[in-house]
């Protein structure tokens, strides 16, 4: 059985973090990501006079044979959703701290500050495959078997049973297991062949409101000249030798690296998602404490990232 001591210092030492990010999501500013009215569908009652005509249902109208309404109710409950990236190429970064240190860090003090909003807040972790999954719940157990798993991936103990990112199906389960409007922060490299997860993503984005974290490394954008030398992919463990000192392979990494970037922010903005950037060596709290702060409005046509 797991000792809960470490958890429960960890939890401790990101509390008060969490309380500062708990304010931010509850800002008018931050809760405008929801598009609409803020109100959800609760029912039907029947036609008063006087009532709009508008929020008749003819559905039930016809069935019934008799005019009825549609009752809303406004939205007061901001359902928090987590899809984490645990695969291998999560495991590289900078120097001194992974991909996979910061998105398990970020959604720690998100989950943290879910509870103490009193948020139901859930989870999808993948590497090859999906790993772990749970409806979003509060409660002290929920947020405690979430950081629990969080912390296994961080510390390595969850070590990956397939190569590759189910990114797609990880996203794909998120769709299944929201049944409410929900509002889901990804945090992943993205390092997957966009075919593989965008028609997932904008199937997501069309019922939720999505921000996209993507975590970046040290070697993503550019690699140190160290001439000739052996490369492993981790995903597929292939390997070949790259010519890092030279100037057109420099010019060509850095390129592949921008398009991709553009493929994956350009996607996002178009299907209303919100793309930030994050690098594995910044300090989670104050990204996070910047985009919950932000006035939202104008990012559809704009992007943004830190």
């Amino acid at each position: 059985m797991r000792n809960t001591d470490h958890l429960a210092k960890k939890s401790k030492f990101l509390r008060l973090n969490a309380q500062n990010l708990a304010e931010g999501m509850k800002l008018g500013n931050f809760r405008s990501l929801f598009r609409g009215q803020g109100i959800e569908f609760s029912g039907v009652r029947d036609y008063v006079r006087g009532d709009d005509v508008r929020s008749i249902d003819w559905n039930v109208t016809a069935r019934m044979a008799r005019p009825f309404v549609k009752v809303f109710e406004e939205e007061r409950e901001l359902q928090i959703f987590l899809v984490v990236d645990a695969s291998l190429s999560m495991k590289t970064g900078s120097r001194n701290r992974s991909k996979l240190e910061s998105a398990c860090e970020a959604a720690s003090l998100i989950t943290l500050a879910s509870e103490i909003n009193a948020s139901p807040v859930g989870m999808v972790l993948f590497d090859g495959v999906t790993s772990f999954s749970c409806i979003p719940r509060t409660g002290r157990e929920q947020i405690m078997h979430i950081l629990d798993r969080l912390d296994k991936a961080d510390n390595r103990e969850d070590k990956p049973q397939e190569k590759g990112s189910a990114l797609g199906q990880a996203i794909s389960v998120a769709s299944r297991m929201l049944n409410k409007r929900s509002l889901v922060f990804i945090l992943s490299d993205f390092l997957v062949s966009p075919e593989l997860y965008q028609k997932q993503l904008g199937i997501l984005a069309q019922k939720n409101d999505v921000i996209a974290i993507k975590l970046t490394g040290d070697f993503d954008k550019s690699l140190p000249k160290f001439g000739t030398v052996p490369f492993m992919d981790v995903e597929t463990g292939q390997t070949m030798r790259l010519p890092t000192g030279s100037q057109r392979f420099e010019k060509e990494w850095t390129t592949d690296y921008q398009r991709r970037e553009k493929i994956w922010h350009d996607f996002c903005i178009k299907h209303n998602i919100r793309p930030v950037l994050m690098k594995s060596s910044e300090d989670e709290f104050h990204v996070l404490q910047t985009l919950f702060s932000q006035k939202l409005t104008g990012y559809k046509n704009t992007g943004y990232s830190l």
